[in-house]
């Protein structure tokens, strides 16, 4: 219920609903505009004309005491946000005039205008008064701006300025908290990755290694030290070895030198069964970078960033980038468990790379190797990592040596005399279970000397004489095949070949005719003594510096640790004898030797065409001063042969 208070302030008792009134022809005027309906001016002026509403929306003042009625104003348009309906009520004695407005379709009344006395007694009953409806832009023309200046507000009243700063700050907000968390979790997850790479490189140095057991396996080193006995040759370095593997020796870097096929691998590898590969990785080089890369990853459990997925987290992962610059990436996390692990194994760990020699002799090839060696050297000097370079050619030592400090090179040979039959021995023990004669391992030893590759070849055959007579021809098959002469028939276009071959078999020639100026080729105990030369007076016989090292790659010449030349084995010695033993040999090395230099006489030599000579027509040269020649043509005789 709504009534009206003695002050003329409307009270509201109960939600007020408003009922719309049928409007007369004479009294209501509406229109189709922005404005709701109202009474006509007429009406307004006309008070016991206006239309009484209902009891049960409202009581109405009397004339003395003039109230408010609130109604509602209808349109035939939709409503709209900004349209407001006013609606003033006043007495004939031009009483206060009082105003309510409310937002078209809020359903809430909004006091303009009245009185404040609100402890007038609310239980008075009052009169009925005239209601005058007015059009809402009369009262707001002159309480507030007009709808155009106001600014635009929403159904509960905020601004749309104010919505806009929320909306954007509640945005904002959501980023941020959005790329923090993506920080966050970059950031985490790089840490730990790191964290775990240093884990997974240390447990690459704990014992029991699987890389030690497939090489153990390929190598055929005995698993137990009861099999080692019945079958295992110690050889002299193989104590120094043990040392260098197992962490004693330190503050150096070594150089393991030797030809293919005397043990050097085997030793290795026996060093590290001895202590379970403890703090020990192995892994073979190779020419191509990439798999130099991959194998020095597999040796260190280190996958150079290949499983790293903070790419998410940035615009690219580590992985972009040269073979070179993984293995320095490599060495550089090699060298962080080195430093944790320094206080507690109280020794450096050990790095071996194998076959040195795979490496080609190129720009590459030398960047590699001079990386491994600033390394290496940084590290002995440290006592943190002892690397171990295993190669069997002469030019990885002259390389190393350039800028070499701390290294130790350690020259492997072939067996001596007692050493290598004793292996034979043992060896054909294990495969035949036969204990051969004295006479039979000599003779046996005299064929293929002391390499333990070929002992074992013997050792595995039913006929071990047989076989070393067929491991002697494939030596001389090898040498002739690479080095063998053309003579005084040979054409022009493979003189550049035919140079290297020369250079080849002049140096067999003179190996062999050395023999005739030693005291000895054989002792009883150390066995055979093969002649050699040291490397330059080799390059002097060849009259070629380049010659050798390609010469000691393709295993037809042997070069020390101590620089000395001579054949790579006892059966390739026999082959270069047999060779140069053949009838017309030194005669036909002469032709060929006379036909290389006849055929670079052609290329330095310029024929001059003397044309147009007739009639007894000469040409004289004279020289003029130091330098100067002066060509002229001397016209012979005309006797009349054209009359």
């Amino acid at each position: 219920m709504a009534s009206v208070s003695k002050g003329g302030r409307l009270r509201l008792r109960e939600p007020l609903m408003l009922l719309q009134p049928r409007p007369s022809p004479t009294r209501w005027t509406g229109t189709r505009g922005r404005f709701s309906w109202g009474l006509s001016a007429a009406a307004a002026a006309t008070p016991t004309a206006a239309p009484s509403l209902t009891a049960n929306t409202a009581r109405r003042s009397s004339p003395a005491r003039n109230g408010i009625v609130v109604a509602r104003c209808f349109s035939t348009h939709p409503s709209r946000r900004t349209d407001r309906d006013v609606i003033s009520a006043a007495s004939p004695a031009g009483q206060d005039v009082r105003q309510i407005s409310h937002a078209v379709g809020s359903g809430y009344v909004t006091m303009i205008d009245g009185d404040d006395n609100d402890d007038e007694d609310d239980g008075e009953e009052e009169e009925e008064g005239p209601v005058i409806l007015t059009s809402p832009d009369t009262q707001h023309a002159k309480q507030e701006p007009s709808d155009a200046q106001a600014p635009p507000r929403s159904q509960d009243g905020d601004s749309l300025p104010k919505k806009m700063l929320e909306s954007a700050a509640t945005s904002f907000a959501s980023i941020l908290v959005l790329a923090a968390g993506f920080a966050i979790a970059g950031y985490a997850y790089h840490k730990t990755y790191k964290r775990i790479v240093l884990s997974k490189m240390t447990r690459a140095f704990t014992p029991g290694d699987p890389v030690l057991e497939l090489a153990a396996i390929g190598k055929e080193v005995p698993q137990s030290a009861a099999e080692a006995d019945d079958r295992w040759v110690q050889r002299p370095e193989q104590a120094r070895i043990d040392k260098i593997v197992d962490g004693s020796e330190v503050g150096h870097y070594f150089l393991i030198l030797g030809e293919k096929g005397t043990g050097k691998s085997s030793m290795l590898i026996e060093a590290m069964r001895k202590i379970d590969g403890d703090g020990v990785a192995m892994f073979e080089a190779h020419a191509d970078l990439e798999i130099v890369r991959i194998r020095l990853g597999k040796a260190l459990d280190f996958e150079f960033h290949e499983d790293y997925i903070g790419g998410y987290f940035s615009e690219r992962g580590p992985r972009d980038t040269t073979a070179l610059l993984d293995i320095e990436r490599a060495l550089n996390k090699l060298e962080k468990v080195a430093l944790v692990n320094r206080t507690k194994r109280k020794k450096p760990l050990v790095v071996i790379i194998n076959q040195m020699h795979l490496i080609r002799d190129d720009e590459d090839g030398k960047d590699l190797i001079e990386l491994l060696q600033q390394r290496a050297e940084q590290w002995a000097a440290a006592n943190l990592v002892t690397m171990v370079f295993n190669t069997d050619d002469y030019w990885v030592y002259e390389r190393l040596k350039q800028l070499a400090t701390r290294m130790e090179v350690m020259s492997v040979r072939d067996l001596p005399k007692r050493q290598a039959i004793a292996a034979l021995w043992k060896y054909r023990m294990k495969y035949f279970n036969e204990q051969l004669s004295q006479k039979k391992l000599e003779e046996v030893y005299d064929l293929v000397g002391g390499r333990l590759s070929f002992l074992n070849r013997v050792a595995k055959s039913k006929d071990m004489i047989a076989t070393c007579k067929q491991i002697c021809k494939v030596e001389k098959t090898w040498f002739l095949n690479q080095c063998w002469i053309l003579g005084a028939e040979m054409d022009d276009d493979v003189m550049d070949q035919q140079k290297w071959a020369a250079g080849a078999m002049v140096l067999a020639q003179a190996l062999v005719d050395k023999e005739e100026d030693m005291d000895s080729l054989y002792d009883p105990e150390k066995g055979h003594l093969l002649p050699s030369f040291p490397m330059h007076k080799a390059q002097q016989i060849m009259t070629r510096a380049d010659f050798i090292r390609n010469m000691d790659r393709l295993n037809l010449f042997s070069i020390a640790a101590d620089a000395e030349v001579r054949a790579s084995s006892v059966p390739m010695h026999r082959a270069l004898q047999e060779i140069c033993a053949e009838e017309g040999f030194r005669e036909h090395l002469e032709k060929t030797i006379q036909r290389i230099g006849d055929i670079e006489s052609l290329g330095r030599t310029r024929e001059l065409v003397a044309k147009d000579l007739v009639l007894g027509g000469k040409y004289e040269i004279l020289r003029e001063g130091k330098n100067g020649v002066v060509v002229k043509l001397v016209e012979g005789e005309d006797r009349g042969m054209y009359v």
